[in-house]
């Protein structure tokens, strides 16, 4: 199976609005767990470890290609 990169959902405005609603009223560590949770769920429905590596390796370059949230700078690995 190949992940797909390109727009695939049927409402997207729709599925955002419900992701946030997702976390509406809970504190960091309960919409963290309700994030790590919704990824294992989907990542079963996927089931193709090829499939889930490439989309970590999109979603790890999507989060390192972002400005650091601490003045620009990141922290150097020791």
């Amino acid at each position: 199976m190949t992940l797909n990169t390109q727009p695939n959902l049927a409402r997207p405005d729709d599925f955002y609005e419900a992701l946030i609603d997702m976390h509406r009223d809970l504190d960091d560590a309960q919409s963290q767990s309700a994030n790590a949770q919704l990824i294992l769920l989907l990542a079963n429905h996927i089931g193709d470890h090829a499939t889930l590596l490439e989309a970590l390796r999109h979603a790890r370059e999507g989060a390192t290609d972002m400005p650091a949230r601490n003045g620009g700078t990141q922290p150097r690995a020791a």
